[in-house]
């Protein structure tokens, strides 16, 4: 494999590009809008929003795997139109082919360019050896744990001499000491340019792993997703996350990514997508805001090192939370409101009452499918007949999703039953 020097030259560039997606009813549904980026040499820049930001479909652009509404990718002084020669990926998921040693496995986008066996073998072997598998190259991937198998995806794109390595949350399937351990190799070998890479695209939720790997990080709203801030990253690798001014910058991050959200109330429409959770996670974080260690307050950051969480787990909990009045996000914290201390001191009816009000008074969704029961002579609708109306505001998941966090949210408050076998909404005097 030929290594390359670094320099700062611009490897690639995303102009403006917007993605959409028809729907039956309505406008097309917005992914991302008017997004902007480049990579340089010997930088890794990392993508981080919540679910629903479109990192991930932007990763596909840049690869040619899908093509953008409008708007577009420029590569090596051309406008990028399919998958191009020097733009490798790896995924979250593992992806290999079980039939297939680690060797060959290695070998297959080799195989698809049509280079010879020998040059194949040679380069593949390089690369297994590179990524740390030396003694695996005949193993089946059965025979491999899951951090083994990640690295044998990295070789797979690593032996096709990438000029641009775009990584889909590449540790996210992994274990947390694994996750580490593969992280920190790779790093390693990136910093000792010992990898054919002149630059990383990396889509993450993890603040720490964009702070960790990055030299510049994007902050994506959602719905659609936009660049709302570059952060650039002052540290040499190798990094320490017990640096006070690491602590620091994770918890900047935390507040920017928080800060659109404070003061968020009630929804603007029945059709805003909702995050699918149960009432066991939100009633949960409350119990934990509520306990003697944080005193109906929490630093977001520390919470979610304490609760094993991630950005993309703990924020649509906080928001659920907050949209519901249970509690408040600023300057990075959430806090209890005097209705959330109310809950956890409940026993379990009051607190179903409690959360039953609310969600009647904050989710327009709940409310609509209350008042659309109580308004017809049996007191029932069918499912499809709300799954339609979002419809014409979400694609077909994110309205399924939606309706089904309404429906269990619905049914712990007592507001409404829901009959799976006929998928029929009903009131509970019309269930007795």
């Amino acid at each position: 494999m030929a290594f390359e020097g670094k320099d700062e030259s611009t490897v690639l560039e995303v102009r403006g590009v917007t993605r959409a997606f028809a729907r039956p009813h309505g406008e097309p549904l917005k992914v991302l809008e008017a997004v902007d980026l480049n990579l340089k040499r010997g930088e890794i820049v990392g993508m981080l929003g919540k679910s629903g930001s479109g990192k991930s479909t932007l990763l596909r652009i840049v690869a040619g795997l899908i093509r953008p509404s409008s708007g577009e990718v420029w590569y090596r002084g051309e406008v990028l139109h399919a998958p191009a020669e020097g733009i490798a990926m790896v995924f979250q998921s593992f992806a290999l082919f079980p039939w297939l040693t680690v060797l060959q496995n290695v070998e297959v986008g080799l195989e698809a360019q049509g280079v010879p066996p020998r040059a194949r073998r040679r380069r593949a072997i390089q690369a297994i050896d590179v990524i740390g598998l030396d003694g695996f190259a005949n193993a089946y991937p059965r025979e491999l744990s899951g951090g083994m198998r990640q690295r044998v995806g990295f070789a797979r794109a690593l032996v096709l001499d990438p000029a641009v390595l775009l990584m889909d949350e590449p540790f996210t399937a992994l274990d947390v000491l694994t996750a580490e351990t593969l992280r920190t190799d790779f790093l390693d070998l990136w910093s000792e340019n010992k990898l054919p890479i002149q630059s990383v695209l990396l889509v993450t939720h993890n603040i720490e792993e964009a702070v960790l790997m990055c030299d510049r990080i994007l902050l994506f709203s959602s719905n659609p997703g936009r660049v709302i801030a570059e952060i650039r990253v002052p540290f040499k690798h190798p990094r320490n996350r017990l640096d006070p001014r690491f602590r620091q910058l994770v918890d900047d991050i935390y507040v920017r990514m928080t800060a659109r959200l404070q003061g968020r109330k009630t929804l603007a429409t029945i059709g805003e997508r909702l995050p699918e959770l149960s009432t066991n996670l939100l009633a949960g974080l409350i119990e934990a805001l509520a306990s003697e260690a944080y005193h109906g307050r929490a630093d977001l950051p520390e919470i979610a090192r304490a609760l094993n969480l991630e950005v993309d787990e703990l924020f649509p909990i906080a928001e659920t939370l907050q949209l519901l009045g249970f509690a408040e996000l600023t300057s990075g914290d959430i806090v209890l409101t005097s209705l959330g201390r109310q809950f956890a001191g409940a026993d379990i009816e009051p607190r179903k009452q409690i959360f039953a009000r609310q969600l009647v008074a904050n989710v327009p969704l709940a409310a609509h499918i209350k008042q659309v029961l109580e308004d017809r002579p049996g007191r029932r609708a069918p499912a499809v007949r709300f799954l339609s109306e979002l419809e014409d505001y979400l694609s077909d998941s994110a309205a399924e999703q939606t309706l089904r966090a309404v429906c269990n949210w619905g049914r712990y408050g007592e507001l409404f039953r829901y009959d799976d076998s006929s998928e029929t909404f009903s009131l509970e005097q019309d269930a007795e």
